[in-house]
């Protein structure tokens, strides 16, 4: 029996978050430039969103690009930039025909013109799209946006537009990026490494953590079953013992 047929539909996850991580590992294996790697993960890209919304799994989020990444070498950015540019132009009407909303988050204003503006328009086209949202972390990292929610909600305060006794956890979660998602139940991370990597650190407080060894080019729609298999056989306490959840 194939992951997907073991799945309990009536039981997905409503918001998976992934860090894709392994392309240049991937790339070096093949005895190929880093790029090499990232231009295979679209490969990858593809295939997961489409076995997401196989499932009806209704938002996934794709860690895509770091505030760190910036520091990388600039070959690398310069190519990064210019296969998501590319990647986003030719997968738009792809988007639109599987009703899937393109969404971003994260300090967009630092991408390149040309980018942001490929971006801002797929957005608009796929904005009336229900059956998925695919979000796309971009110049992301948690630190930066829970500083910025910290920053913007001082200045709120400080206009009097909301009473410092009032600020809550549920709030503050207003300031965030994701305020109109909710917030992911598992967390996949490709390429065995072991860590956040600075990802979704407040929204990721009580999601279920899956790592698999694999590298993010060679991930498909059936790793993806497997991780939610996985994700459907662990109990789910928030807190609470075992035999309160039962």
């Amino acid at each position: 029996m194939s992951f997907k047929d073991r799945i309990d539909t009536s039981r997905l996850p409503k918001h998976i978050a992934v860090i894709m991580d392994g392309n240049g590992r991937w790339a070096k294996e093949q005895g190929k430039l880093r790029v090499f790697g990232h231009k295979n993960g679209v490969i990858a890209v593809r295939d997961t969103v489409e076995g997401a919304a196989e499932i009806g799994v209704e938002n996934l989020t794709l860690y895509a690009f770091s505030t760190e990444n910036w520091n990388r070498p600039k070959l690398e950015v310069t190519a990064l930039m210019e296969l998501l540019v590319s990647t986003i132009a030719k997968e738009t009407e792809t988007l639109k025909k599987n009703n899937v909303r393109l969404n971003a988050i994260g300090d967009l204003a630092a991408l390149p013109k040309r980018c942001y503006k490929e971006l801002k328009d797929a957005m608009e086209k796929t904005s009336g799209n229900t059956r998925l949202t695919l979000t796309l972390a971009l110049s992301y990292s948690s630190r930066w946006e829970i500083t910025e929610a910290a920053k913007n909600l001082a200045a709120d305060v400080k206009a009097g537009k909301i009473d410092l006794g009032s600020i809550n956890e549920q709030v503050f979660s207003g300031y965030l990026s994701t305020a109109n998602l909710p917030d992911p139940e598992l967390m996949i991370r490709t390429s065995g490494e072991l860590r956040m990597s600075n990802y979704l650190l407040w929204q990721l407080a009580y999601a279920e953590l899956y790592f698999t060894p694999k590298l993010w080019p060679d991930f498909r729609k059936e790793d993806l079953f497997e991780a939610i298999v996985d994700f459907q056989q662990r109990e789910r306490r928030f807190g609470l013992t075992s035999e309160q959840v039962r």
